[in-house]
């Protein structure tokens, strides 16, 4: 639940941009940390998320005609566009998201109207944290309460992925959407990208935390190398089909044809393609893990994630692995890994509860005095799923 203060910011800036507050919804769409997982979701492969209690917070109301009117609490700038005629804004490039969903919804054949709305919230933007996702998710969740939709969160997920793959641009996997939409609350999110089979699995336990920081170092995923390692992916496979031609993804091989067939690939497909698989293997090992509480295991695969994502797919950073290393220092700590799709953002670590003040205090003075930069870093349970706001709780279908 959002706290007071934002949802009066919000409602202040609605009230100054549109006149009144009558008829608004509001809405909130949690961002997610991927406690493991990590480039596997566009391989068809497997995840672990959990929603964070960080979200977007979205006040909305139907507009008369085709046009939508929008304002961005943190970017502190307004825009706006019309439904019949929408295109990318390159000057607005946070409005993209919105738009995409609008566009989705559209080609989808779902009859929509304006729509007016401010968002705001406390998702740290490119931090790794899916920030998009769920401004996407929020917008999706509006139009579909405004206009009587009745749409599914299965297909609000898709129709989410798709505004993010073929209008922003990003050829990401669906985990994030799926996790915005989906997760329940004081559980991480199992999920097997290729048939969204999901599981909420217990992450209740009084004796850990996850602690997510914020390296303060952002980076914008649809830069290109993020797109060639979906690229060094779709190689590998395309190799590794003259000898496994039944297999479309990586989330079909296993680490045994890997070894057996991989010396036919560049070293460096080799390399994206073994961390994919042995990626798959620690995802599954960790929900094990979870389901009996051995956080120390669930630490070691997470400590294994971030090598792996460091030395083979190379998407680590300087100060990603500067965080890292000040974590392991801590007592406490049972394990620590980049979140996100790395060469900035945030890392996720699993710390002892007992040793949450300290982890912090540490972690913060270390890395500031590395860097100069003092990091954003947090605390968070696993977060309920997207939905309504109506009397101080949340009303979701």
């Amino acid at each position: 639940m959002p706290e007071q203060a934002e949802l009066k910011r919000i409602a202040e800036k609605f009230q100054e941009i549109f006149g009144d507050c009558d008829g608004v919804i509001w809405l909130r769409a949690p961002g997610r940390v991927n406690l493991i997982g990590e480039h596997t979701d566009y391989n068809d492969g497997f995840v672990l998320p959990m929603a964070t209690q960080q979200e977007i917070v979205l006040a909305a109301r139907q507009r008369k005609g085709f046009q939508a009117r929008l304002y961005s609490l943190h970017y502190a700038k307004g825009g706006q566009f019309d439904l019949k005629g929408i295109s990318s804004d390159a000057e607005n490039p946070w409005i993209n998201y919105a738009q995409g969903v609008t566009w989705s919804l559209l080609e989808a054949g779902y009859e929509i109207g304006g729509i007016e709305a401010v968002v705001g919230g406390d998702v740290p933007i490119g931090a790794g944290l899916s920030s998009s996702a769920a401004v996407e998710v929020a917008f999706a969740l509006a139009f579909s309460h405004l206009y009587d939709l009745k749409i599914k969160r299965e297909e609000l997920a898709r129709l989410c992925h798709r505004a993010e793959r073929e209008f922003v641009g990003l050829p990401c996997g669906m985990m994030d959407q799926v996790s915005s939409l989906l997760a329940e609350e004081g559980a991480a999110l199992f999920l097997d990208c290729r048939s969204l089979y999901y599981k909420p699995i217990p992450f209740e336990s009084e004796a850990v935390r996850v602690v997510i920081c914020d390296t303060q170092v952002r980076r914008e995923l649809t830069h290109s190398a993020y797109q060639e390692r979906v690229q060094e992916c779709n190689e590998a496979v395309r190799l590794l089909r003259r000898h496994l031609p039944q297999i479309t993804h990586l989330r079909d091989v296993s680490g045994e044809k890997l070894e057996k067939f991989g010396g036919e690939l560049p070293e460096a497909v080799y390399r994206r393609a073994r961390h994919i698989v042995s990626e798959n293997e620690r995802v599954l090992r960790a929900v094990e893990a979870l389901e009996g509480e051995d956080f120390e295991e669930l630490g070691r695969l997470m400590d294994g994630s971030h090598q792996s994502l460091k030395r083979d797919y190379e998407v680590s950073s300087r100060e990603l692995d500067l965080m890292v290393d000040l974590a392991r220092e801590v007592s406490g700590t049972l394990g620590a890994r980049l979140t996100g799709g790395g060469f900035g953002g945030a890392t996720v670590n699993l710390v002892a509860s007992s040793e949450i003040e300290n982890f912090k205090r540490e972690v913060s003075r270390g890395y500031k005095e590395a860097t100069g930069l003092s990091p954003a870093i947090f605390v968070s349970r696993p977060a309920a799923r997207a939905g309504l706001i109506s009397g101080g709780e949340d009303s979701s279908p």
